[in-house]
């Protein structure tokens, strides 16, 4: 904080810290304007290049409809990390698979797919507005990959294992240079074992599948809830049963329920456990 005392400028605390981190600078007296402003220059240099250093790995699990990608979105801007959204890369195999017709409601056909999967090729990219979308072999497909279709093809798609390996490669081989924030329901446990800051997401099943209709009816859908929290249901059995990487908390990770709690709280909570 500056304070002006007799004519002369003086800073008695500054904290550098709009995350949590502790950085300040402390009794500097006799400073004028434009010195002030070469000290605070500096010290965000030398933070900013400190950070750089001390980049992390972040692994964001849990159910489905918990706000994972909420949060990790969140966490990824203000730590200005690259945020991956491992649940788009399985609902577009799913996608894929759908538009071939390999995937329907009763089957799976594994060996087209299985013959196909190193020719998918998935890809982020953030538009104006500052949001990422997914895209399939260069074509746009985040409306399409958001369905309640698509979800459900996603968790049967999730089960089978040369699936899973693929992916987790590509996954893996992003986050080889840190500063990734990646959500799922096995990254802490398969993806990123070794994260730094592993969080689990869960809220109960009828917040969730509130959640789920508010976003369907926002895009303009006209949802049941009752079948969106069946949907919900089926899904969790999947994921937590299924013989691939099952969903589970990590043993290292920090659980949070959400089901009370709002997005701002949320993110707050998990930058204090980035910067104690």
């Amino acid at each position: 904080m500056v304070v002006e005392k007799g004519g002369k400028t003086e800073i008695k605390r500054l904290s550098l810290n709009k995350i949590g981190c502790a950085l300040r600078l402390r009794s500097a007296y006799h400073l004028g304007k434009t010195q002030i402003n070469l000290v605070l220059h500096s010290a965000c240099t030398i933070f900013a290049k400190y950070m750089e250093k001390k980049k992390i790995n972040i692994a964001v699990d849990g159910f489905s409809s918990c706000g994972k990608s909420t949060i990790a979105k969140g966490l990824a801007k203000k730590l200005n990390y690259i945020y991956i959204d491992s649940g788009a890369m399985y609902r577009t195999i799913a996608l894929y698979a759908i538009k071939k017709g390999w995937l329907t409601e009763t089957e799976i056909d594994e060996m087209s797919l299985k013959k196909a999967i190193s020719s998918i090729k998935i890809s982020f990219k953030t538009n104006a507005e500052g949001q990422q979308e997914t895209f399939l072999n260069d074509e746009n497909v985040e409306n399409e990959i958001r369905t309640l279709e698509v979800a459900d093809g996603a968790s049967r798609i999730s089960a089978i294992g040369f699936v899973r390996k693929e992916l987790v490669r590509q996954q893996q081989e992003i986050g080889r240079k840190k500063g990734v924030v990646m959500d799922g329901r096995d990254i802490g446990t398969v993806v990123f074992p070794d994260a730094e800051l592993k969080l689990f997401l869960t809220a109960s099943p009828e917040v969730r599948a509130k959640r789920r209709f508010d976003e369907l009816v926002a895009k303009g859908e006209n949802p049941n809830f009752e079948d969106v929290l069946k949907n919900l249901k089926e899904r969790d059995l999947r994921d937590t049963t299924r013989s691939e990487s099952p969903l589970y908390k990590a043993d290292d990770a920090i659980e949070l329920d959400n089901s009370d709690v709002t997005i701002e709280e949320q993110l707050e909570w998990a930058i204090q456990k980035i910067y104690p």
